[in-house]
């Protein structure tokens, strides 16, 4: 990292200590840029919509996608250093699994987003086989403790955020509880639980966990606000890849309307070129 990066990766670090902060995810350069237009104090990756980019499916059960599936290591840390260096605020990972189910090579994916220029990333625990969807514990605690030691020996600040996907895999919240408290203890600095989204599961965890909680909003539409997630204690709230989503949705949509309409109302929404031109021309000054 250059100071430049190292100042911001130190103000993310800074957010998570108190308070509550939404961290929209990209997927690309641009739309990168676009969010930290709107004053985003730090934007994520999504590796739904990196993924969606490239034409390639996501999560899931990857081991069955075989070699064509899943995104790669290197093409997602090429893709990350772009978001890095397309924007001024900090960026944080969406670093899956950790590309491997050894704890070293964890570390060598953490090791490899610091050099990317992530200010944080996640590391989760669902392995991508559908007979043992997660890790077993102790070596998902391992895998963190991995994790933080690459974190430690890069000498840089940054934010490990271990995720645990037992919500989503219907391993039940003390499931989600007891691993999340194991990563607080193997040297996450938050933990994500997907999969809680109403205000008495976010209510549990926040009271049961042992730091920040991060939750993700938007994947089915949502109820809760930003200030309500505040008051039930909520460090920090992710998107995922809803707005990526939401535009696949769009441009779905559209191809429809030109194939079995042939008409063009799509068009009536759309940003025009010069102002497409005159934001990202601005954004670049």
């Amino acid at each position: 990292m250059d100071s430049e990066q190292r100042t911001r990766a130190q103000a993310f670090v800074d957010l998570h200590r108190e308070g509550c902060f939404l961290l929209p995810n990209a997927w690309d350069a641009g739309s990168a840029r676009i969010l930290e237009s709107v004053g985003f104090p730090a934007i994520a990756t999504t590796s739904a919509g990196i993924a969606f980019s490239f034409g390639r499916p996501d999560h899931d059960f990857f081991t069955e996608h075989g070699d064509q599936g899943r995104v790669d290591r290197p093409t997602m840390m090429r893709r990350i250093h772009e978001i890095a260096t397309a924007v001024r605020v900090p960026v944080s990972a969406d670093l899956e699994e950790g590309y491997g189910p050894d704890a070293q090579e964890v570390a060598t994916t953490v090791s490899l987003a610091i050099e990317a220029g992530a200010a944080g990333g996640n590391i989760e625990d669902f392995t991508g086989d559908r007979t043992t969807p997660l890790f077993d514990e102790v070596h998902a605690v391992d895998r963190i403790r991995a994790a933080r030691a690459a974190v430690a020996a890069s000498g840089e600040p940054f934010v490990l955020v271990g995720r645990t996907d037992a919500l989503l895999v219907d391993a039940g919240i003390d499931e989600a509880i007891r691993r999340g408290n194991s990563y607080f203890a193997a040297g996450a600095d938050c933990v994500f639980v997907p999969g809680a989204a109403d205000p008495t599961t976010i209510s549990t965890l926040v009271n049961a966990l042992d730091g920040p909680l991060n939750v993700v909003m938007g994947l089915t539409g949502g109820a809760l606000s930003m200030a309500e997630l505040a008051d039930l204690g909520v460090r920090r709230v992710t998107v995922g890849g809803s707005i990526a989503r939401s535009l696949y949705r769009h441009l779905l949509d559209a191809a429809h309307e030109l194939h079995d309409q042939g008409t063009f109302t799509y068009g009536t929404t759309q940003l025009t070129q010069s102002a497409l031109n005159a934001h990202f021309t601005t954004l670049g000054n």
